[in-house]
């Protein structure tokens, strides 16, 4: 493993060994010509702006209003039953802004009050129980970070490249930090009977969602979570009650959570038989696979982040993940895999939540082939939509962790391609 070796200073004074290849770097102002927005006044700076009350709930500015989540209209015969998804091509750090995190609905996104609000706990249980909102209030509290995830992410890119733009082919996921309360407290409240060894939850919608969950995880890293980068959930993320399952699919974070029945077996629901499983090649499908393996994208220089500047330094920023634990390092390679680079960590990775990673290069202006891969602390490598397909074939829907390839053209524009 090569690691590149570069810093500003090198890029402004000559060029860099990139993959055998110098790449010669130039500046991208020159402070001898005078510059109008230095030198003469500007209107922003002629007037007072807005009052402190303009916005009493904070907005992005309108220069980027172009930052939202997006949908396909032609994935889904409607939205009720449906998915949006994550601008990651235009975010930094980690953290996902509950208004940009992707939404997945199956009945629709619901109002329902606080007030209005019940979990119920049954089942295999000592003591069944109902808990309004201020009950949860009252327990105990945690707060973590974790990445959610839907097991379709990525799924378009099994027969090849689809989807042009990493919102599309990886926007299926966001990464928030969770408050609330480790389910295992409440199922110590009501006492779980010996022959209990699955739970089903359920959510509040018409769909319900309903999933089977084996009580090792439930009683593990499972949440009930009501607020969210700490202000309480948005509607749309299951307002005012979520489950949060950490490292597994989305499809399990049920929301508006009202039951959680405890069983001595799986209850075998729709979203665990007909969907939420993986076909293989010979027709037969794989069950319970909810882990979501480590999987890492490049989200700059991507189709919707092109490079608009001319050759020299050049940020290439992805993110990582794994349901397994926490990511340990990033190879990027500019040359569909020919040579690899470490990445950066932006910091030690966490475990089940999105890590941010950069290189920083001199770009000549050529084409590149930019690819990225993840390993995790379990030592799994992501592997690549090759390796892949030799264990699933193609009719797959779910589960792709592939490494993804993007185009970069020599003017700076950026296409999803596949590579053998």
């Amino acid at each position: 493993m090569t690691k590149i070796k570069t810093s500003r200073r090198s890029f402004l004074k000559g060029s860099v060994a990139v993959g055998g290849a110098a790449l010669t770097a130039s500046t991208t102002a020159n402070a001898s010509e005078p510059d109008p927005l230095i030198t003469e006044m500007q209107e922003w700076a002629q007037f007072t702006g807005d009052g402190v009350d303009a916005t009493p709930y904070g907005l992005p500015i309108d220069f980027e209003s172009d930052v939202v989540r997006r949908n396909v209209e032609w994935l889904t015969a409607d939205t009720i039953s449906s998915v949006n998804f994550t601008p990651i091509h235009a975010l930094d750090g980690t953290i996902t802004p509950q208004g940009c995190a992707f939404e997945r609905h199956h009945s629709g996104a619901i109002e329902l009050r606080k007030e209005d609000y019940r979990l119920m706990i049954n089942g295999l249980v000592e003591k069944p129980l109902i808990f309004t909102y201020e009950d949860l209030e009252r327990f105990p509290r945690e707060n973590h970070v974790y990445f959610c995830e839907c097991a379709a992410n990525t799924g378009m890119e099994w027969a090849g490249a689809q989807l042009n733009g990493a919102q599309f082919t990886h926007g299926m996921i966001h990464n928030m930090e969770y408050t609330g309360i480790p389910l295992r407290t409440l199922l110590n409240e009501a006492g779980i009977k010996p022959e209990g060894s699955w739970v089903f939850v359920e959510g509040a919608d018409a769909s319900s969602n309903g999933r089977s969950i084996p009580i090792e995880k439930a009683l593990d890293d499972v949440f009930v979570a009501f607020k969210a980068n700490g202000e309480a959930l948005r509607k749309e993320h299951g307002y005012p009650v979520r489950l949060v399952v950490p490292g597994w699919e989305g499809n399990m974070w049920v929301k508006w959570l009202r039951r959680v029945e405890v069983t001595d077996q799986p209850i075998e629901s729709r979203e665990e038989t007909s969907k939420y499983t993986d076909t293989l090649a010979d027709g037969t499908s794989r069950k319970w696979t909810w882990v979501m393996d480590a999987k890492s994208v490049i989200t700059s220089p991507s189709p919707q982040a092109p490079i608009k500047h001319k050759s020299g330094p050049l940020v290439v920023s992805g993110l990582a993940w794994s349901g397994h634990g926490a990511i340990t390092r990033v190879d990027v390679t500019l040359d569909g895999g020919k040579n690899w680079y470490q990445a950066r960590l932006a910091k030690p990775g966490e475990t089940k939540a999105l890590t941010r990673f950069y290189l920083d290069i001199d770009w000549n202006g050529k084409e590149m082939f930019l690819q990225s891969r993840a390993h995790d602390e379990t030592g799994y490598v992501q592997p690549t939509k090759e390796q892949l397909r030799k264990v699933r074939g193609l009719n797959s829907i779910y589960h792709n962790n592939c490494i993804q390839t993007w185009w970069v053209k020599k003017g700076g524009e950026v296409e999803n391609v596949e590579v053998s």
